[in-house]
């Protein structure tokens, strides 16, 4: 049976031949619902420009395609530095596309790259589970994926539990009860664990999970300096945290500067920019971008060279960097006597 052709994909989409070529192309004078049709009809179709089948088979493309969540996560834009770096020694260069965390913007960006500008391969963090739309280019284009694992493709990510457990047992180990979650943030995969871990090591110290000491990202938005004194203002305030993610970690730091409460013990999954010289410093798991990244790179120029079948899932090591914030011990708690009095007065 033929594959279907781009005059297929101009009657499917309603356009013409034209204007499935300049969306193919990568051409940026169409609109954008018009871009979007063409897309959806190459998705549906399964159809595969031969320049770019042409390309991926020879390995001659010139780029590599990079989906991130925005370039203003800082962990995100230290692992496309490190991409760029290692492509730049093969003769790639990077294009770079964000998804907001939105899967049908994901899956137009990285339509866009393949079938529009024709890369060489794409390294991406998923957002939707499955990207059936991918199917067509398997044959012909290696696809990696970063920090959040993809059953369908090679993953580079951290093992978010293990990492996060050395955290939390850290913290309960220094005497604290009161451990706040900062940023649970139900859009990723990655904290789900990262909490789900903080959960279990509480329950196995024999310390309850209180809902009050877990700060929420709602509609992708979570006010720092308000959550943070929204903790404060508990009648049992937390005595540490732990940040689940670098910009978390940046909020925290933050607004604990602000409120004057620079010597709260805390941890932050995830390094920052002059974590290692505030004062205390701040202690946190060492997801490093650049590591992930080089790794991620180096499996897809393998697979450029060497295409397999099955994927395979590579878990990069992390490392607790203990600078000072994370090994702060918790304050002397009032003595309770048995007829419910105070160390120092009655109730």
């Amino acid at each position: 049976m033929r594959r279907p052709g781009i005059k297929e994909v101009a009657e499917q989409s309603g356009v013409s031949i034209k204007t499935v070529s300049r969306v193919v192309n990568g051409e940026t004078a169409v609109r954008p619902e018009t871009r979007h049709r063409v897309l959806d009809a190459i998705q549906r179709l399964g159809y595969v420009p031969n320049t770019a089948a042409r390309s991926l088979k020879s390995g001659t493309g010139g780029a590599i395609g990079v989906v991130i969540d925005s370039l203003a996560d800082p962990f995100f834009a230290s692992l496309v530095s490190a991409i760029e770096t290692r492509a730049l020694t093969e003769g790639l260069s990077v294009l770079v596309a964000s998804t907001g965390l939105d899967a049908d913007r994901e899956r137009e960006q990285i339509l866009s790259l393949v079938a529009g500008h024709q890369v060489a391969g794409i390294i991406f963090a998923p957002v939707a589970e499955e990207l059936p739309y991918l199917e067509p280019f398997r044959k012909v284009t290696p696809v990696v994926a970063v920090d959040r694992a993809s059953a369908a493709f090679d993953s580079v990510v951290v093992d978010d539990y293990a990492a996060t457990s050395v955290a939390v047992q850290q913290l309960v180990g220094l005497g604290h009860e009161r451990i706040a979650f900062y940023d649970r943030d139900e859009r990723f995969s990655t904290i789900l664990r990262r909490y789900r871990a903080y959960q279990d090591v509480l329950e196995a110290a024999g310390i309850p999970v209180d809902p009050d000491l877990v700060s929420w990202t709602v509609d992708g938005a979570l006010d720092y300096s308000a959550e943070t004194a929204r903790l404060f203002a508990l009648s049992d305030p937390p005595t540490a945290f732990f940040a689940s993610n670098s910009k978390a970690g940046i909020g925290l730091v933050t607004s604990l500067a602000h409120i004057g409460r620079e010597n709260t013990a805390m941890i932050a999954f995830g390094d920052f920019s002059l974590a290692d010289v505030l004062r205390p410093a701040v202690s946190c798991i060492d997801q490093d971008p650049f590591l992930i990244g080089n790794a991620a790179i180096e499996r897809l120029l393998e697979l450029r060279a060497l295409p397999v079948s099955e994927p395979r899932e590579w878990v990069v090591p992390t490392t607790l960097l203990r600078r000072g914030s994370g090994e702060i011990p918790a304050p002397l708690r009032p003595a309770v006597s048995a007829v419910g009095s105070t160390r120092g007065g009655a109730l």
